[in-house]
């Protein structure tokens, strides 16, 4: 099933009559569900981009890189910075727009500029029952009804197929500078990062890679802005940074490629094993990556987010233990393990009476987020 219109979307939803696997450009094979396969991806196209507006609205198969091109053109970005997962999951196709947006995918910038669903001004979906809804707008402005936008956002598909979303667009800054401090132990780096998003430097990026590009350890904080001002702020972090010897990376396709290896988890590529992305407290983690006994790690905002490359069949949360505060996410894995963190049960209650609401056929992704 590959509807072209939003009308032929909801006639299919309609007239479905057992469960569909909505999917988009089908990089993102996260969990498993059952079904029909319902694809999204001829629903392409940008509808309207206003630069001065820093508005884009675009239908939810386009492919990100066609978006991400005529953002480019106009000076202009994604500020959320979304992860590729091809080389971690192993998939080919291309990512859409839709697809980013029902997975909340976002990247290292998440720590300063917020995540994807921060972004989306609006959305047009098709809910369980094949009934268009509409919510939001086209303007940053726009407050209309219940905020159905950040409901749809992370719901990877369970709740409605997504037809159109309008986003908020940044313009791309004038200059970037990257300091990479080498050789720290993730007890090391932790605190480091801490202190760097603590300051007033405006950082908007702090990650650390026990196996960097080259193999050895990467501590690296990102600031970005008006060229005086980074060289300014670069200058003090250096200073407060200064027992480390860290290197200012000033070259813009250089620091593109330490940052996209962080946000793409590139240590974990061709790499046998489960991965796991698990979010905790910055002041944990090293604490927490010790007790899994992983394989490699990537470390993310500051620590706050810690990608685990396990041995295949291993649960992170039985590692973890019941004492464990955050949540952990299964991304690939090979044992029957539940993909997500299971919810406490007034927040499954919840879960359940939305999916009810929106889904109340079971049609969509059943099984995937439960």
């Amino acid at each position: 099933m590959r509807p072209e219109t939003e009308t032929e979307l909801a006639e299919m939803i309609r007239d479905a009559s057992g469960p569909l696997r909505v999917r988009g450009g089908g990089t993102r094979a996260v969990g498993r569900s059952a079904g029909e396969l319902l694809e999204t991806g001829a629903m392409s196209g940008i509808v309207l981009h206003e630069p001065g507006a820093l508005t884009l609205v675009a239908k939810a198969g386009t492919p990100l890189a066609e978006i991400e091109a005529a953002l480019e053109s106009e000076g202009q970005r994604l500020a959320f910075e979304p992860m590729d997962h091809r080389g971690l999951l192993g998939t080919d196709g291309a990512p859409t727009i839709g697809g980013v947006a029902a997975a909340n995918v976002s990247g290292p910038r998440r720590v300063q500029a917020g995540a994807c669903r921060d972004f989306m001004l609006g959305v047009r979906f098709v809910d369980g029952a094949g009934r268009v809804v509409s919510n939001g707008g086209r303007v940053m402005k726009n407050v209309t009804g219940y905020d159905l936008v950040k409901l749809m956002a992370g719901s990877w598909g369970t709740l409605g197929v997504m037809t159109e979303i309008s986003f908020k667009v940044l313009p791309k800054p004038a200059a970037t500078a990257t300091l990479v401090l080498g050789g720290l132990s993730p007890e090391e780096a932790v605190p480091v990062l801490s202190q760097a998003l603590g300051s007033p430097f405006d950082v908007s990026g702090a990650a650390h890679l026990p196996e960097g590009p080259e193999g050895s350890p990467l501590t690296l904080v990102r600031i970005e802005g008006f060229a005086e001002s980074v060289a300014y702020r670069g200058g003090r972090l250096s200073e407060l940074f200064a027992r480390h010897q860290p290197l200012v990376e000033t070259d813009e396709a250089r620091g593109a490629t330490l940052w996209k290896a962080v946000r793409d988890v590139e240590a974990f590529h061709g790499r046998p094993g489960d991965v796991w992305r698990i979010s905790c407290t910055p002041s944990e983690a090293p604490a927490l990556a010790a007790t899994l006994g992983a394989d490699a790690l990537v470390f993310d905002w500051g620590g706050g987010l810690i990608w685990a490359l396990l041995p295949e069949g291993a649960d992170a949360r039985d590692r973890l233990g019941a004492g464990f505060r955050g949540h952990a996410t299964a991304v690939r894995a090979s044992g029957d393990v539940p993909t997500f963190q299971p919810e406490p049960a007034p927040v499954a209650a919840l879960s359940a009476g939305l999916r009810a609401r929106f889904d109340p056929k079971g049609l969509l992704n059943p099984g995937l987020m439960a």
